[in-house]
């Protein structure tokens, strides 16, 4: 079995191999003729494969069965989300995208992606999926995974001060030390005392730096940069907390979530400026330090899931699980309306898709009856992963169709072929997501048709560059 780009290619080749088949009896000077009757219903007689190809309009084919498809799909929407304020609907609702990365686990993880959404859901409608952050730590089990509303760091405070409440935030995009003028200079000190008041003079202008900035009521400062011996002494004299973040995206983010504003240059920052959190304090998670801003408030602008996991592989499979949920939930803000799931949908598609080819005069009819053949690999791939008969599946979906039951899909718990309600079941696919893996599908079908050549671009020749050793000055191994 080929999976992934290997199938594309794949695919590809069988589709090339009917195509070739259909010609071959045609080359020659004994080649024969083949009857082609177009959609006009024009008749050829013609052994010239060219002419062959373009009258079997495979690509129109498609392309009228994926706006039939799309005509079908709204009267296949069994149900919509009624309230994405509440948790309990959302989690039900995001179960089945988590189910396909977390099988056993998608109940809990729901419930937390729900929590973490709902949370930050603007009253606008505007949901931004980059507004819910994932904070890894190693160690404990998932069912010890939270929401945090705020941001968690993995990162140590600078200073002596470790927790504050009622934060007023400084953010700093520059190194928190002193500055340096831009042009070197060489200072020439003659006594002692001079060398005194040289450094007196340093550290003089550090304490007004810092007490400028104590004195706008900031309590926490943030830094982009390194921080010196000499700030971080001024900090913890004036009991200011100091935290360092490293990544300018985070800093970005954590200006976002408090609202301050991120300064250049260590100025002090004026009233706007100043960002705002109930809570900043150093934490101990299973064996690593965070540093988190908690707003008490649920309505703040992001959220964090702190995810916990014996390994780290584990971990990022259900960050990936996360990042399913939250763009469902991203989706149904967009349109709320809902598809049965479990390969019902698709079954319902060919269906329907099929009789309607059969109506269809002329060639096209083929390539629609083509394309609903292949949305039987959607159940045919469920059942086969299952370790069910993907044959007796599908006959049995297509049987419980035939009678009006558009709900009924694959029965994956059972341990026999079985099929079941899907509404009844809880595995639900939303609208949207089906309606563009149709219409991308299609395109990205239509495109390969299209390519009647494929011209591949070889690396100029000549000598290669020798390879040698990569540690040839390490005298280790001698």
């Amino acid at each position: 079995h080929f999976s992934g780009l290997e199938e594309a290619v794949f695919r590809n080749i069988q589709a090339c191999k009917e195509l070739a088949q259909t010609t071959r009896t045609a080359y020659g000077p004994n080649g024969m003729n083949k009857m082609v009757i177009n959609h006009m219903e024009k008749l050829f007689v013609t052994n010239d494969a060219a002419t062959i190809l373009r009258e079997l309009e495979v690509i129109e084919g498609y392309e009228i069965a994926c706006r039939k498809a799309h005509e079908i799909l709204p009267d296949l929407v069994c149900c919509s989300a009624k309230n994405l304020r509440d948790v309990d609907e959302v989690s039900s609702l995001l179960r089945t995208s988590i189910m396909s990365k977390q099988y056993g686990n998608e109940a809990f993880l729901a419930k937390l992606i729900a929590q973490a959404c709902v949370s930050i859901f603007p009253d606008s409608g505007h949901f931004n999926v980059d507004n819910i952050r994932v904070c890894k730590i190693l160690g404990s089990g998932i069912y010890s995974s939270s929401v945090l509303h705020g941001m968690v760091f993995k990162k140590e405070t600078e200073g002596d001060v470790t927790s504050v409440k009622d934060a007023k935030i400084a953010v700093y995009s520059c190194p928190f030390d002193g500055m340096i003028t831009e042009t070197k200079g060489t200072v020439l000190i003659k006594t002692a005392e001079e060398l005194m008041n040289f450094s007196k003079g340093e550290e003089n202008l550090m304490d007004a730096q810092v007490k400028a900035i104590a004195d706008t009521g900031a309590n926490v400062i943030v830094t982009g940069g390194k921080v010196a011996d000499m700030a971080l002494h001024y900090a913890n004299k004036y009991n200011i907390m100091l935290v360092r973040l490293n990544s300018k995206w985070d800093l970005r983010r954590l200006c976002k979530t408090v609202g301050a504003t991120a300064l250049p240059r260590l100025t002090p920052p004026v009233l706007e400026e100043i960002g705002h959190c109930d809570n900043v304090y150093l934490s101990e998670v299973g064996d690593t330090q965070v540093v988190v801003f908690k707003h008490e408030k649920e309505d703040g602008a992001i959220s964090t899931i702190v995810l916990r996991g014996s390994t780290d592989n584990l971990m990022d499979d259900i960050e990936r699980a996360v990042d399913d949920g939250v763009n469902t939930f991203k989706v149904l803000t967009r349109d709320k309306r809902l598809v049965p799931g479990g390969g019902a949908t698709e079954i319902e598609l060919a269906k329907q898709i099929t009789s309607y080819g059969e109506t269809c005069p002329g060639l096209e009819q083929y390539a629609i009856k083509k394309f609903a053949e292949a949305f039987e690999a959607i159940p045919r791939a469920l059942a086969e992963n299952s370790g069910v008969k993907a044959n007796e599946v599908i006959s049995k979906l297509y049987a419980v169709h035939q009678e009006g039951n558009k709900n009924v899909g694959l029965d994956i718990e059972a341990e026999v072929p079985a099929v079941k309600d899907m509404l009844e079941a809880g595995v639900l696919d939303t609208y949207l997501g089906k309606y563009w893996a149709i219409k991308l599908a299609t395109n990205a079908a239509v495109t390969v048709l299209r390519v009647d050549q494929i011209i591949m671009a070889k690396p100029a020749g000549g000598p290669k560059p020798p390879s040698g050793k990569k540690d040839w000055d390490d005298d280790q191994n001698d």
